[in-house]
């Protein structure tokens, strides 16, 4: 079976196609066979004008009859497109939605940040791993960051805040929304066992990829502050030359990584593994499952 996600995220929009197989022990397992990503950059006229302009609705409009295409080709029998911050906010998301319907077929989500977290949780990367600690998975978006709390086997909490890449970089991050993830995370991720993050986004992906770490090896707290010092204290055409970054990735890869260290420190975490997953995925195996309850 082939299945589609798409993500329009604030900063990019993503379509994952995968192809679902069943292990012997009845087991689904998922196979990616492609991912694009568009960078569409909603956010940056959501978060200062609260719409889109007519310029990125005919990006929208063109990507998504792209990723129409490419799910026909492949032969998906389901998809499931969300939309998640910068559509959240847009006064015009639902004018949007209904033309992407009617000139393409593909019908759009917007998704709480409650919501997003719950898709981000649905890898369940935490149950795979050792019971001596307890997990917080760390999701950076352009419009917002979702942190989901991990522990004794079970999800204790989960919330979503509106500070994200974007948002930063257009000063909308006010100190009083810092002091709210602070005290969030402070109060909600207490336990008994040692902590460890679990981060997710292209920006601690591309962190990751830069550390050349072997896979499944965490990064360290204190790598993070010397990418995030060495970064900051460059141009962006530096960081886009020296760092081999896209300028969409470029822009946007400082103020995730003040995001992540904050959340880090706040928890008292000093390691964050790195498993390529995102919302994506989740909305993957959570479309699974949904076919899989309407066939019992």
């Amino acid at each position: 079976m082939k299945l589609a996600a798409i993500d329009i995220g604030s900063n990019a929009a993503r379509l994952l196609i995968s192809e679902v197989t069943v292990s012997d022990d009845g087991k689904p397992l998922f196979n990616k066979l492609n991912l694009v990503r568009v960078p569409l950059r909603l956010g940056f006229d959501v978060f200062e004008r609260g719409e889109i302009s007519a310029a990125r609705v005919n990006m929208i409009m063109e990507t998504m009859l792209a990723y129409k295409h490419l799910i026909k080709v492949y032969g998906v029998s389901h998809t499931k497109a969300c939309a998640t911050s910068a559509m959240r906010d847009a006064v015009n998301a639902q004018d949007i939605i209904k033309k992407v319907k009617q000139e393409t077929g593909i019908e759009i989500k917007v998704i709480s940040g409650d919501d997003e977290a719950s898709f981000i949780y649905e890898n369940h990367i935490a149950e795979n791993l050792d019971k001596e600690h307890s997990y917080l998975y760390i999701d950076v978006g352009g419009g917002s960051t979702e942190l989901t709390f991990f522990a004794e086997g079970k999800l204790k909490y989960k919330d979503s805040f509106n500070i994200g890449t974007i948002r930063l970089l257009k000063n909308m991050v006010t100190e009083a929304h810092w002091d709210e993830m602070r005290d969030h995370i402070k109060t909600n991720t207490k336990s008994k066992l040692p902590l460890i993050a679990i981060g997710s986004g292209g920006n601690i992906n591309k962190i990751f990829s830069v550390s050349k770490k072997k896979e499944g090896r965490p990064l360290q707290l204190d790598l993070l502050k010397d990418y995030y010092k060495e970064l900051s204290s460059v141009s962006l055409e530096e960081r886009i030359r020296i760092y081999k970054l896209r300028e969409d990735r470029a822009d946007v890869i400082v103020p995730a990584l003040q995001i992540y260290i904050n959340v880090m420190r706040w928890a008292d975490i000093n390691e964050i593994y790195v498993p390529k997953i995102g919302l994506a995925d989740g909305l993957i195996q959570n479309l699974y499952e949904e076919i899989n309850k309407e066939a019992v």
